[in-house]
């Protein structure tokens, strides 16, 4: 009787082993690997109706001024040979400022098209990576800005010793919000001036979380973790050590954080965990009315104006 149960039970641990490692590599399949079609957590349409008549002309202008633009095509090997893509937007008049504009989630520099004018309009040189995974980067796993902090030191580097830039700006939306705030913890070079996070998470486990909530109603316990072992060893990083609220702990360049109030993708709370993490200088802006990402087009003058005052204060330093 006593071996029925035991083998009962171990067959029961082995299904469910199975089963484990079954939905891990599903989840992983839909978070992590390249290419496939997720539809995420979404927002009311209500919450982003807000913009006024002036603002939708602004950014509508805004696009249509990238759309126009001249792009040299970039190309780098990364610290694990794949080869990244970017594109350059080169100022009429000569700079030796730049801005590097990350994008989010499945997603590509082109999405982040909207905000050069503004940094162009300043002065800057633009740089509009592709991160590993998406584009015409190469990779066939999204780092959810971990492996990419590593990249963005190599693209701050590219520009110092290719374009000789001496004043560099990060500025990244949701993922890449969180990409640049990953790699504020690193060591960078004194021509980082500042780093401007809209929409970040905190962390990769946290954030996970949430949309396994959201959209499956799923607890993250025990999915999360087994995915995350499989990211591991698929990919080369955990959940875990994807940590943005880490990183930043370490951050000594003035910071601007930027979130929505009614922002249901990436909750705004975790906004005042960076924010209460985070090392330097910093200041937080949390945009009334505003869901995920969509400060910039429901309110583009008062963005702009803050970019601007940030970026001349920085660079005044």
């Amino acid at each position: 009787m006593k071996r029925k149960i035991g083998v009962a039970i171990g067959s029961l641990a082995t299904i469910l082993v199975v089963v484990l490692v079954i939905a891990g590599n599903y989840f992983y399949n839909q978070g992590v690997k390249r290419g496939t079609e997720v539809e995420l957590h979404t927002e009311s349409e209500a919450v982003n109706a807000v913009a006024s008549d002036a603002d939708q002309q602004l950014l509508r202008e805004a696009k249509e001024w990238f759309d126009s633009q001249e792009r040299l095509s970039i190309e780098m090997k990364s610290f694990d040979e794949l080869r990244l893509h970017a594109q350059y937007i080169k100022h009429a008049e000569h700079s030796d400022k730049t801005v590097i504009l990350a994008h989010g989630f499945r997603n590509s520099g082109d999405n982040m098209g909207k905000l050069a004018k503004m940094y162009y309009d300043l002065g800057f040189d633009v740089l509009l990576p592709d991160a590993r995974g998406h584009g015409k980067s190469e990779g066939e796993y999204i780092g959810y800005g971990w492996h990419d902090r590593l990249d963005y030191k190599d693209w701050i580097d590219y520009l110092i010793k290719e374009h000789g830039a001496k004043q560099i700006l990060l500025h990244g939306n949701s993922m890449g919000a969180a990409t640049v705030l990953m790699t504020s913890g690193e060591k960078l070079p004194p021509e980082v001036k500042g780093i401007i996070a809209d929409s970040a998470y905190s962390t990769v486990k946290g954030e996970l979380a949430h949309q396994l909530k959201s959209i499956y109603n799923l607890p993250s316990f025990p999915l999360l973790q087994v995915t995350s072992v499989v990211t591991k060893i698929r990919a080369g990083y955990t959940f875990e050590e994807a940590s943005a609220l880490y990183q930043v702990k370490k951050n000594q360049v003035p910071l601007l954080l930027i979130h929505g109030d009614s922002d249901d993708l990436v909750p705004t709370e975790m906004a005042y965990e960076l924010y209460d993490a985070a090392g330097g200088e910093k200041e937080l802006w949390i945009v009334p009315n505003a869901g995920h990402t969509k400060a910039f087009d429901n309110g583009t003058a008062e963005y702009s104006e803050r970019i601007q005052r940030f970026a001349e204060h920085v660079l005044a330093q």
